[in-house]
């Protein structure tokens, strides 16, 4: 209830925690290596989520991801992930025990003897997928023996199979042709027609369609097998959403801007050939980042515009809100060629693709030109990646630039949900056509306040610059935690300033800033919940929390830019209540009762707000001394 109050009188509208589903806790009976949000430990998490006073969870992508390559930003579009199954859960009643308890024993006891606080992606694929193929065998046994008890979960698939559309046969038909293929990218599949199955040449339509039938007839029981997986997956994802309702949390997803490889197989002909998408150079990646992802073909508008709004349409019904993962890539997408032999060069020279007018090296963009020459800077001066590059459109133009993500708008306005359930992940470029888009919809971006350039006043990452509608948070899943940028700041000397600046923005009056000021700079906790406090005392009304800040983890969850086995590997473990409680005792985690209580006090309080600090102070030290939940939501 206090935080409650305190989130109402900063005008905060959402307190996130940002978790991937794969990095919650579970209870060592049902632990496979990976967290699960409709699990038993999954559930107890959320319920204790909400208690701490949070009001939504931050998922990440949980699309289905491929042997070797563990990060969720490569996943399925359509299709959900088995990382996310919980296995134990098909051992209850609910599931009419499609498992036996032995078998999950079994699973559980498999799991690799790992770090507590590390994900088994191998082993939980592996195990994950023998669980569901289990499942599925006893559900089809017992189905022809005449088990009745089973109807109301027939009942459930045949209708989720009358809704899932045609993604669900393309992603079945992948999975036989993948596996026929050894696993390899369907791009190095022995048979053509296999490989343009969805989009054949012209006159050789029948062909291919008579060919996906003989697959589908052929392999009808692997395509039955992952049908079920697929059902399972999902209906788990409904009755955690459905927990997760009654609790007063939301569940918040992550819309990728990125491709599977199955879904670059299965939606070939609206990608625009030989372009990549990848990032610019920038000031977070100087060399910009060739992420070798399709680019949607802007010369198939109505066929992309059907694919987005299939997406939308699935992905609002599924959570209540949604994470733009690089919303340039629905507007002014940043691509590359992808036949030069060499990315890290075809990137840095690359192009928006609605503003390649006159760039030798692109011909084959300026057909798709929005912005006209005198709405272009001058090359010569200007980079082509510049914010600026683009410095004014009319009114149409903009229309035209906003074509996707207004689709995204419209979608979750007929689900109910204001255009504020979109938090856009703008980071360190804000490209002017991104801007209008933003400003048409009253959508904020990204303030990474660790980020802030403190000698820059203006800088886009200071706290202090940020607006109603923006979106403020101390880091994100690809930055250093809170905890370990202490000890870079304390080795660059620049625990002195950052103190300096956050004294400027939180002491109650200037007669107190200096002596804030040398005290954070000695005491580098304080200093981190100063950092909490200076979310809050923001304009921004969402504020967003990494679990790695939070809980006083000091690993990164994913470096940018490489590739390293520990990336997407940072996990919760199971003790994690306890791990928390001595980090609070230590204050080297997340006190969110004394960072509030120092936002309500910004400038001076009285009345209701100093009432309300005082009652947090008192909060603050009951979480030191363990009671964390004492007052809280």
């Amino acid at each position: 209830m206090l935080i409650a109050e305190a989130l109402r009188l900063l005008e905060i509208d959402a307190l996130v925690l940002g978790i991937p589903d794969r990095c919650i806790p579970a209870a060592p009976e049902e632990d496979t290596g990976v967290g699960a949000l409709d699990s038993g430990g999954g559930r107890r998490f959320l319920a204790w989520v909400r208690t701490l006073g949070f009001t939504g969870i931050q998922l990440g992508p949980q699309g289905e991801t491929d042997d070797g390559n563990s990060s969720p930003y490569d996943g399925t579009i359509f299709s959900r992930g088995r990382l996310g199954l919980a296995v134990r859960r098909l051992a209850d009643a609910d599931w009419s025990a499609l498992l036996d308890t032995a078998t999950v024993a079994r699973l559980v006891a498999g799991r690799p003897a790992d770090e507590p606080g590390r994900i088994s992606y191998q082993y939980a694929r592996t195990a994950h997928g023998e669980a569901l193929a289990l499942a599925h065998a006893n559900f089809t046994t017992r189905r022809a023996a005449g088990d009745r008890e089973l109807e109301p979960i027939a009942t459930r698939l045949e209708a989720f199979v009358r809704q899932a559309g045609d993604w669900l046969e393309r992603d079945a038909l992948y999975e036989v042709l993948a596996d026929a293929e050894g696993g390899r990218s369907w791009r190095a599949w022995s048979e053509a027609e296999d490989r343009a199955l969805w989009y054949p040449a012209p006159g050789s339509e029948a062909v291919h369609a008579a060919r996906r039938l003989a697959l589908v007839e052929r392999h009808a029981d692997t395509i039955a097998r992952y049908t079920f997986g697929q059902f399972v997956l999902h209906e788990q994802h409904r009755t955690a959403r459905d927990f997760a309702r009654r609790l007063g949390l939301e569940l918040w997803g992550d819309l990728q801007i990125g491709f599977s490889d199955r879904d670059a197989w299965s939606r070939q002909g609206i990608f625009l050939p030989d372009y990549r998408l990848g990032a610019p150079p920038s000031r977070t990646n100087p060399e910009g980042q060739p992420w070798n992802y399709p680019v949607l073909d802007p010369s198939e508008p109505n066929a992309i515009e059907r694919f987005v709004a299939a997406r939308l349409e699935k992905t609002w019904s599924e959570y209540d809100g949604i994470r733009i993962d690089h919303p340039h890539g629905l507007v002014c997408p940043w691509v590359y060629r992808a036949d030069t032999g060499d990315d890290g060069v075809a990137v840095r020279t690359g192009a928006r693709l609605f503003s390649a007018l006159d760039l030798p090296d692109h011909p084959a963009l300026a057909g798709f030109a929005i912005a006209r020459r005198e709405q272009l800077a001058d090359g010569s001066v200007t980079s082509r990646w510049d914010d600026d590059w683009v410095h004014t459109l009319e009114p149409a133009q903009v229309d035209r630039y906003a074509r996707l993500f207004d689709i995204v708008v419209d979608i979750a306005r007929r689900h109910g949900r204001p255009a504020q359930a979109l938090a856009c992940e703008v980071l360190s470029t804000c490209p002017y056509p991104l801007h209008r888009v933003l400003e048409r919809h009253k959508l904020g971006r990204f303030r990474v306040t660790q980020k802030a350039d403190l000698r820059d006043p203006r800088d886009g990452y200071r706290a202090e610059n940020a607006q109603p509608h923006d979106w403020i948070m101390i880091g994100t899943h690809d930055t250093a935690p809170i905890w370990a940028m202490l000890d870079e700041w304390r080795k660059r000397g620049a625990l002195r300033e950052r103190a300096a600046y956050l004294a400027w923005r939180l002491a109650p009056s200037e007669h107190t800033r200096a002596e804030m000021a040398e005290h954070l700079a000695k005491s580098p906790k304080d200093l981190a919940q100063a950092q909490f406090a200076d979310l809050f005392a923001s304009r921004a009304r969402h504020v967003m929390t990494f679990f790695t800040d939070v809980f006083g983890l000091r690993e990164w969850y994913n470096r940018p830019g490489t590739i390293d086995p520990s990336n997407w590997s940072l996990r919760l473990p199971a003790d994690y209540l306890s791990r928390y409680r001595d980090g609070l005792g230590r204050d080297q985690a997340a006190n969110l009762p004394a960072a509030l209580a120092m936002a309500l006090r910004v400038g001076g309080s009285c009345g209701d707000r100093a009432d309300l600090a005082r009652k947090l102070d008192k909060t603050a030290v009951a979480w030191r001394a363990g009671d964390f939940t004492s007052g809280a939501a």
